[in-house]
């Protein structure tokens, strides 16, 4: 999937609960959601500006309470540092460190809002024809003693971090992906 069906999914994600409304399995945005699965074999091979650029924006554009939009996103490109920071990094990966407000207002969550910006680039990025994998583990170091290093601006805490890169094209989520519970186990009616 490249460009055309990333916008495709950007409109369909924020047009609004009309045009997601009664639509059912089978279009763009339910497919990449079901076909999705969290790359752990990259292979070597650049991430492109204008890819990263597209990826960036799907993060800015996600919901956020009271639009408060209280997250940074800072793009490492350097490889030793990407290394260092998450397993099994290949040349050319990148990683979106995603940080959040240490204050906020109250009402406002900025773990869960940046949640949701990693959410919409992780999806981005496979959509795109990349591996995506967000971890959470590396970051209380980073806070703890790298936040100058990583470029983390003033006044923020990293929250998450996603790294995106190229894949084996032959690997899918029905190869790659951990088994999932069932609908039965995880959903209650009442």
């Amino acid at each position: 999937m490249k460009r055309a069906t990333v916008i495709s999914l950007i409109m369909s994600l924020f047009l609004g609960t009309g045009v997601m409304h009664g639509q059912t399995a089978g279009n763009s945005v339910t497919d990449l959601i079901i076909k999705s699965y969290t790359a752990r074999s990259f292979v070597d091979g650049a991430v492109s500006d204008s890819d990263l650029e597209l990826i960036l924006k799907c993060g800015i554009k996600a919901p956020s309470a009271r639009n408060s939009q209280v997250w940074k996103f800072t793009v490492v490109k350097d490889e030793t540092l990407v290394a260092e920071t998450v397993r099994g990094a290949k040349k050319g990966n990148i990683m979106i460190l995603v940080s959040g407000a240490e204050s906020s207002q109250p009402g406002i969550n900025a773990d869960f809002d940046c949640a949701l910006a990693v959410e919409n680039m992780y999806l981005a990025a496979q959509a795109l024809g990349y591996g995506a994998h967000m971890y959470a583990g590396p970051v209380g170091a980073i806070n703890a003693s790298k936040k100058e290093i990583m470029g983390i601006p003033a006044g923020y805490r990293v929250i998450s971090i996603l790294q995106i890169g190229q894949i084996d094209k032959s690997v899918d989520a029905t190869s790659a992906a951990s088994a999932r519970k069932s609908i039965e186990e995880v959903v209650n009616y009442k």
